[in-house]
């Protein structure tokens, strides 16, 4: 999927604001879908939250049977208030939050690890009753090899780290559109 930078900026302030509407009475309107028609396509994306380069939430879809443009805002509160790993994002915090969104495409189904490309392709592992996601940038973030990248994914899907060095695992890969608000350094001209 090709998201133009006015559509990037339209999804960015929409997931801000979606957080700020928890603490101020306001309501995020959708765009002119006819000017900005990626944002009406069903598409899963994630939102993940940082402050200070620090994880502060994380929380997506992997596919949405809603418009990109409410899976952004959906997203956002999630990531701000439900992520489990987190307590819920303070007021005080929202300023501080960096945001990203990652919208995805369709996950395809793989038969061999060689078919992974780091830092291009994130992971989505469905084995005995239990799923994990990794996003392409953990990989590049990370500086993970392969068999890092593999660990991580059966960690994360709370599975024996080493379960895809026994078997062929349940994988299936997907691209993303990754793109973050500007820090104020990156602005100044």
């Amino acid at each position: 999927m090709e998201i133009n930078e006015n559509e990037k900026q339209i999804l960015l302030g929409a997931a801000r604001e979606s957080i700020k509407s928890a603490f101020e009475d306001l309501t995020v309107c959708p765009p002119d879908y006819t000017q900005f028609p990626n944002l009406k396509l069903n598409a899963g994306a994630f939102v993940t939250l940082r402050i200070n380069s620090d994880l502060r939430g994380c929380i997506g879809y992997i596919v949405s049977k809603s418009t990109l443009f409410e899976t952004v805002c959906d997203a956002s509160k999630q990531a701000a208030f439900c992520d489990p790993r987190f307590f819920p994002l303070d007021e005080d915090e929202l300023e501080k939050v960096k945001i990203e969104i990652s919208v995805l495409s369709i996950p395809v189904k793989i038969n061999s690890y060689e078919e992974i490309q780091l830092g291009i392709h994130g992971l989505i592992i469905e084995e005995d009753d239990r799923r994990g996601l990794l996003l392409p940038q953990v990989a590049k973030e990370n500086n993970l090899s392969l068999e890092q990248f593999l660990t991580a994914i059966c960690e994360k899907a709370m599975l024996p780290e080493d379960l895809w060095k026994t078997k062929q695992v349940n994988l299936s890969t997907f691209t993303a559109v990754i793109f973050s608000e500007k820090d104020e350094e990156d602005i100044k001209v």
